[in-house]
C-alpha cells in the first residue's frame, strides 16, 4: 500500500448501521416555561396523571428538541411559539414504570400576557393555572419541580442546568 492509497474503511455502512441498531436508547421529552407578567407560572394538568406539568411531551422519533416543544406547545395550547433558550437539561434513570432512561428538555417559553388566548387540548389536558414558583411542589412531583426551580433560575441568570435525577 502507497502512501496515495486510500485507507481501507474498518466497518462496512451495514456494520455501522448493525451497531448502531444495538445501542441503548433514551426517550426525549421537551417542555416549556411559562410566566405572566406577575412571575407566576403556567402549569398544565394532564387528565391521565394525577399531579400537574410543565406544557411539553414526548419527542416524535428524529424529532429535534426545540422543534418537540414548539409542537407540543402548539397542540396542548394552541399557541405557536419559537422556544427561546434552553434552561435545562434533566435526565431521568428508569424506574419501575419507565424501562428506558429519558432526557427532559426545557426551553424558555416566555412570559405570557394575563389575557393570553391559550386552547387547551381537550382530549389530554383538563386545566391550566399560572401559580408561584414558590407553590410549584405543592402541583408537582419533585423531579418536575426541580426543573421548574432550575429553570426559573436559568431564565433569571442566562443559564442550563443539568438535573440528573433517580429516585431516592
Amino acid at each position: 500500500m502507497s502512501v496515495s492509497d486510500p485507507v481501507p474503511a474498518r466497518f462496512s455502512p451495514a456494520d455501522d448501521a448493525a451497531w448502531y441498531a444495538r445501542l441503548p436508547t433514551m426517550v426525549g421529552a421537551a417542555a416549556a416555561l411559562f410566566t405572566n407578567p406577575a412571575g407566576r407560572v403556567l402549569l398544565v394538568k394532564p387528565n391521565y396523571r394525577d399531579h400537574w406539568s410543565l406544557p411539553g411531551g414526548i419527542l416524535d422519533y428524529g424529532e429535534p428538541p426545540h422543534e418537540g416543544c414548539r409542537r407540543e406547545v402548539k397542540e396542548e395550547l394552541g399557541l405557536d411559539i419559537v422556544p427561546g433558550a434552553l434552561l435545562v437539561v434533566g435526565w431521568a434513570a428508569p424506574d419501575e414504570v419507565r424501562s428506558r432512561p429519558a432526557v427532559h428538555f426545557v426551553f424558555d417559553g416566555g412570559t405570557l400576557a394575563d389575557d393570553a388566548p391559550i386552547e387547551l387540548q381537550e382530549d389530554e389536558l383538563d386545566d391550566y393555572r399560572f401559580v408561584a414558583a414558590a407553590d410549584a411542589p405543592g402541583y408537582l412531583p419533585p423531579v418536575i419541580s426541580a426543573r421548574v426551580v432550575a429553570a426559573v433560575r436559568g431564565r433569571d441568570t442566562g443559564t442550563t442546568a443539568y438535573l440528573p435525577w433517580s429516585e431516592p
